[in-house]
Parts: C-alpha cells; sequence; structure tokens
C-alpha cells in the first residue's frame, strides 16, 4: 500500500494564499515529507539549538493547528485519486513512525 503515489494538499493559514500541494512517490515518502516540514518549523522557530527532539503528540498538534490538511493517494484499481483527511494522515503517521522505530 505504501507505494501508492500521493498528493499532500495543506493551507497553513487562513490566508487562501498559503495553499499549496506536494506530491510524493509512496505513501511513506509523503508521511517523511510532513515530518520534514515540522522539522523545518521547528528549527525556524528555534535557530540556536543544534539538537531538538519532539515526540508525536507534538507532531499531530503541527498536524491539526495547519488550517487544512488532506491527501489524494492514487488507487490503481480504479486509476483513480482517493481522498483521506486529516484523520487518515495522523493514523497513517503513526504507523510509519512505528516502524521506523522498529
Amino acid at each position: 500500500m505504501s507505494d501508492k503515489h500521493t498528493i499532500i494538499l495543506m493551507q497553513r493559514s487562513q490566508n487562501r494564499s498559503t495553499r499549496t500541494f506536494m506530491d510524493y512517490e509512496s505513501i511513506s515518502k509523503a508521511m517523511d515529507g510532513i515530518c520534514a516540514l515540522y522539522e523545518r518549523k521547528l528549527k525556524d522557530l528555534n535557530p540556536a539549538m543544534k539538537n531538538i527532539t519532539y515526540d508525536i503528540q507534538d507532531l499531530y498538534n503541527f498536524i491539526d493547528g495547519l488550517t487544512d490538511l488532506s491527501a489524494l493517494v492514487y488507487d490503481h484499481s480504479v486509476q483513480a485519486y482517493l481522498p483521506n483527511d486529516r484523520q487518515w494522515i495522523r493514523n497513517q503517521m503513526f504507523n510509519h513512525l512505528k516502524k521506523l522505530a522498529r
């Protein structure tokens, strides 16, 4: 399932000009991309810190703090992108990080 092309649709604030999208070769890479966005935000907020740590709840807070976040995942069986909501992204993130921790 993780080898499905994934497009992340995101809006950072109420300002419509903050709408953007990112596309990834797989669900796993999309989850890495969301983590990278959060890590970049942490580095911007804490430029003097060399090592910054966070837990999954911090990442969930980042995800929930975005005005809008969804994922379009390509399904080969119907040859179309299927929409997924923020909760789906949270679940995928948990499973992805759990796999990385092993």
